[in-house]
């Protein structure tokens, strides 16, 4: 069985309800994959535009952010290939209290063994005790 890939407004019609209708179909979609009658897939592109989302239009609280994103990335059957450091990029998100994206490619960097990084953007990185910036 080959999977179907989810977009961003399927999980924020399922996650908000702003849209009962969708919402229902969504959280049936996500019941039938729970199930195992389908598999899904999506990637870390959708996840950051939830989030960014959920933040800016929902003006939701980084917990609850987080959250809604752990609740989708523990669905059966739901591939993700980024998840792992998904999930350590969401704790970073949270308790040190730096953008999502920096937090990814705090975890990113870390991965690829990389601990200097060029950016204006020092205070978020600062947060990150691996990462050193670089002057530029």
């Amino acid at each position: 069985m080959g999977s179907l890939f989810v977009d961003t407004n399927v999980f924020l019609r399922f996650l908000t309800n702003d849209d009962p209708a969708k919402a229902k179909r969504a959280e049936t979609l996500f019941r039938d994959a729970l199930h195992g009658k389908i598999k899904l897939a999506t990637s870390l592109l959708v996840i950051a535009e939830i989030i960014w989302t959920l933040e800016s239009f929902y003006k939701l609280e980084k917990p609850d952010i987080a959250a809604k994103v752990e609740k989708i990335l523990n669905t059966p059957n739901l591939d993700c290939p980024e998840a792992s450091l998904l999930y350590r990029a969401l704790d970073l998100y949270v308790h040190a209290n730096i953008d999502f994206i920096d937090a990814y490619n705090a975890f990113l960097m870390k991965e690829q063994g990389l601990t200097q990084i060029l950016t204006y953007d020092r205070k978020h990185f600062a947060r990150v005790p691996w990462v050193q910036i670089g002057d530029l």
